[in-house]
């Protein structure tokens, strides 16, 4: 059971640092974080004395059932509820997150504000929550394991069938459905399936291209259990690689395995990325790894801590993150291979188990 009252003693604690007296939340996965309510559609307003979820009539009571340490309250005036119910708590300055509120969103705020004659302060924030889900509970990383688990065992299941003629999209559709089969609530992304050319580039769309022999196959993957996800990337062949595929493989290999081997309790995200871009930069393959290392993985798939170029994140025990290196050639395709690990005791610990290649 996560312990929703400790999170939202933290969020307090930031909000006392902030100097506003509430803060009104928007972002569903911060929502859910604090609450526990995973409806699609609902608002947090959390004071120091106050903790109240809004939402409207299709999950008063999934909310009631979902959210208990929740004063729940059915939205029935969408143009007066906020205004409403910060004048009945006699609120003068409200933290908004920023960084997820529409410019739309906001001017209609404003003029409910205007339209009572409200001096309330707004003040943006951006990321206080999300910092607060960097560092993951025993819960969660027990949910963690467990859909990474089923990303696991769906691929490991799914690529020993892979075969030449194959079409992306049904690789990723035979994935997908045996994600259901094991437990999992849904995928935690669109499936990529790419292989050939296609690998190069990092996002590919899986669809009717057919594997060919000797084509490289990117394969990134997860699933999604109880809000959590998994994300998973392994390069495959069918049938036999040849010596420039092996040399590119090894390469990207080599460089995660660096990273494990010198991450440590205390470095940055940008030191974390350099200590894997070093290989690759040194084999001569610099402009063909354009993406960040990693990135966290929790209620989202992609959420703090960064691992990058820029990132200052600090890493510590208890983050949950990906270390995926990559590198791509137009024309020809693609490698990446993807683990999520975390610092467990200061040493890393490497949560996914799916079958990896060495050639």
């Amino acid at each position: 059971m996560f312990k929703f009252s400790e999170r939202i003693n933290n969020l307090r604690k930031e909000i006392v640092n902030k100097e506003f007296e509430a803060i009104f939340i928007t972002n569903e996965y911060n929502r859910r974080y604090l609450s526990g309510f995973s409806g699609s559609s609902g608002f947090l307003l959390i004071s120091q004395n106050e903790a109240l979820l809004f939402t409207d009539f299709r999950y008063i009571e999934q909310a009631t059932l979902e959210a208990p340490g929740f004063e729940i309250s059915l939205i029935e005036n969408p143009k007066t509820w906020l205004i409403d119910q910060i004048n009945k708590l006699d609120l003068n300055s409200i933290g908004f997150e920023s960084d997820n509120v529409t410019v739309d969103f906001l001017e209609k705020l404003k003029k409910q504000f205007s339209d009572k004659n409200s001096k309330i302060n707004l003040h943006p924030t951006i990321g206080i929550t999300s910092k607060l889900r960097e560092i993951k509970s025993e819960e969660e990383i027990l949910l963690l394991k467990k859909a990474i688990q089923i990303s696991d065992e769906a691929f490991n299941s799914v690529s020993e069938t892979i075969s030449v003629g194959d079409s992306e999209e049904d690789i990723a559709w035979r994935f997908e459905k045996l994600v259901r089969e094991l437990g999992g609530e849904a995928i935690s992304f669109d499936t990529i399936v790419a292989s050939g050319p296609n690998g190069a580039r990092p996002h590919h769309k899986a669809g009717k291209s057919l594997i060919k022999e000797g084509d490289t196959i990117v394969f990134d993957c997860g699933a999604r259990y109880q809000g959590y996800c998994s994300d998973l990337t392994r390069t495959i062949v069918v049938g036999n690689p040849d010596k420039f595929s092996k040399k590119i493989y090894e390469t990207v290999l080599a460089a995660q395995e660096t990273a494990f081997a010198l991450l440590e309790s205390g470095i940055s995200g940008s030191d974390c990325d350099s200590l894997a871009r070093n290989i690759i930069n040194e084999s001569g393959y610099s402009k063909n790894f354009g993406h960040s290392l990693g990135h966290g993985v929790g209620l989202e798939v992609h959420e703090l801590p960064g691992v990058g170029p820029r990132s200052k994140n600090i890493i510590s025990e208890n983050m949950v993150f990906t270390i995926e290196p990559g590198i791509y050639i137009e024309g020809w395709g693609g490698v990446r291979i993807e683990d999520i690990v975390m610092l467990n005791k200061g040493k890393l610990e490497i949560l996914s188990n799916a079958k990896k290649e060495r050639y």
